[in-house]
């Protein structure tokens, strides 16, 4: 484990004496703390969560996977006129869809949301320097101009299946963040977001951030200005504790009344944690399109030969671990589409347990085991590799030590070289500084992976580190089928580019799958509303639809 025992009681206290400072505040515990709050740099899962809370996007899917409006009034569709073919200089086709903003979207200054941000932050995504996640979506968005206060229009480059849901366009307050993009190199560096994220004007969703704790806690209250239903809770305080037993502890010893499940324990540590504690909380299971896997740097020339990308995975029992630490609940990962997307295939590439196998690639690449524990090549190098994921995780910890012994048996040594979240994710991933990394990609419905997969994606000093094709993968047929599968209105036809593009990614391996993985949502008995959904959007989205119930209402009441 990473952090020692003193360690935890240390994160006991403040968080218990927190928690209990009010009878009106909800404390929820996450294992990871965001690199960034800026909406726009960095894909990490618990900045979504935590900004889930405070801000709303123009469009998601909701619990039931459907596409919404959130921000938005009305989506986009030819039925009703607010999308329409364009004929563009090149030849080709493109579309332009016209939004209009809810007349209470307001930033928590009072300020409305209006179609002049929606320029603004289309101009700090599209900027080359500025180094955003998403940054392909910026490029295919060729124009944005604001028509009025709340109506805005998008002309894309292209016209897609999924054309109206801009999940993914993040709507900044471009009178709180136009100075820190005069210069756009150093933006995101000097977002508000980071520098003084508890400034009024940076959130429209039901809550805003009054108090950050880097490494620690957030904390968030009430927006005055939010129009819609008014939440429950006055505050919440969202706790990041890395090590998953002291996040358990802390759960026990009242510290939080809740362990959130997009990031929380882990499934086998959920699973004990359930027989350990049977009835005093609700403990929702929710299968999802989460993919547990192990990033390769293909840039590595060892990593580069495909026989030694099988050996490795031939040489994992991945069966046996879902058995033993996730009691068969997470499937084994042949590809990276879940099976419960309707475009999953299960005709790829497999590499059952097989560690013969893997030693006759291993021979066959030149890594000869010449009657020593560790393979070494011609020129007398030994066969050793690093393994990175999120320190305290004592899941992934576990399925680590698991790996380090089966590929000892073959012949290949691994030293662990574990992070925390927010270096692994905020550094050492954006700028390809490793050579193996477990962690998992969390997926909308039918999410077409061109940030993690197309050969542009690749984040490097000349793009400021955007992309999130943190592999270096360079397939010229991979990145055709990505512009195909966006492109192909024919669900049938879409269907098939899909299967030979999870049949090349496993053909290919430019990473290990391992499994698909379900998340644990550990509740109090007294907690309403908290509905998962799934995929990659948050329950946040929906918070205000949070509330305490019989005993824990009365107690809570305000």
């Amino acid at each position: 484990m990473r952090r020692v025992l003193v360690v935890l009681l240390c994160l006991l206290v403040p968080a218990a004496a927190y928690a209990a400072e009010r009878a009106d505040e909800l404390s929820i515990g996450i294992s990871q703390f965001p690199a960034t709050l800026n909406p726009l740099i960095n894909p990490m899962v618990a900045k979504s969560y935590v900004l889930g809370l405070v801000r709303r996007p123009l469009t998601t899917y909701d619990a039931d996977w459907k596409l919404v409006c959130m921000l938005c009034e009305t989506l986009p569709s030819f039925a009703n006129g607010l999308a329409q073919k364009i004929a563009l200089p090149d030849g080709k086709t493109g579309v332009r869809l016209t939004y209009t903003l809810k007349a209470d979207a307001r930033w928590d200054d009072g300020t409305p949301v209006t179609g002049d941000d929606a320029v603004f932050s289309w101009q700090v995504g599209r900027n080359p320097q500025t180094g955003v996640a998403e940054a392909e979506l910026y490029r295919r968005m060729i124009d944005v101009k604001a028509i009025d206060a709340r109506t805005f229009t998008v002309t894309l480059d292209r016209l897609t299946f999924d054309y109206a849901a801009l999940n993914d366009f993040e709507i900044l307050p471009a009178r709180i963040e136009r100075a820190a993009f005069a210069q756009p190199a150093e933006y995101r560096i000097r977002s508000r977001y980071d520098t003084d994220p508890t400034v009024r004007g940076l959130y429209d969703g039901p809550y805003r951030i009054t108090e950050v704790a880097p490494g620690s806690h957030i904390v968030l209250e009430r927006n005055p200005a939010w129009g819609g239903r008014r939440p429950y809770f006055r505050r919440i305080v969202v706790w990041s504790v890395e090590n998953t037993a002291a996040l358990e502890a802390n759960l026990l010893a009242g510290g939080l009344d809740m362990v959130a499940g997009e990031l929380g324990l882990p499934l086998d540590e959920a699973l004990a944690f359930a027989q350990r504690h049977r009835g005093a909380f609700n403990i929702i299971y929710k299968p999802g399109l989460n993919y547990e896997h192990i990033d390769l740097n293909l840039d590595d020339p060892v990593l580069a030969d495909l026989r030694v990308r099988q050996a490795l995975l031939y040489a994992i029992d991945r069966g046996a671990i879902g058995q033993e630490l996730f009691a068969g609940r997470d499937p084994v990962a042949n590809s990276f589409v879940p099976p419960l997307d309707w475009v999953y295939t299960a005709d790829v590439p497999r590499y059952p347990y097989d560690p013969a196998k893997a030693r006759a690639l291993l021979d066959a690449a030149g890594w000869h085991a010449k009657g020593t524990a560790v393979r070494r090549n011609a020129a007398g190098r030994r066969l050793v590799l690093t393994l990175a994921t999120t320190s305290g995780n004592r899941s992934r910890e576990l399925v680590e030590e698991v790996l380090q012994s089966q590929w000892r048996d073959v012949g290949i040594a691994v030293r662990l070289k574990n992070q925390p979240a927010r270096v692994l994710f905020g550094d050492s991933m954006i700028k390809r500084r490793f050579r193996m990394a477990m962690f998992a990609w969390s997926a909308a419905p039918e999410d077409v992976p061109r940030s993690e997969l197309r050969s542009d994606e690749i984040p490097s000093p000349a793009n400021n580190w955007s992309g999130e094709n943190f592999v270096g993968w360079r397939n010229a047929e991979a990145d055709q089928l990505l512009d195909a599968i966006e492109t192909e209105l024919d669900r049938a036809k879409r269907a098939v580019l899909w299967h030979r593009l999870e049949a090349l990614y496993a053909a290919q391996l430019p990473a290990l799958p391992l499994y698909f993985r379900a998340d644990a949502f550990i509740l109090p008995k007294w907690l309403a509303g908290v509905t998962p959904t799934g995929h990659e959007y948050p329950s946040t989205f929906w918070v205000e639809q949070w509330h305490a119930v019989g005993r824990g209402a009365q107690a809570r009441a305000q």
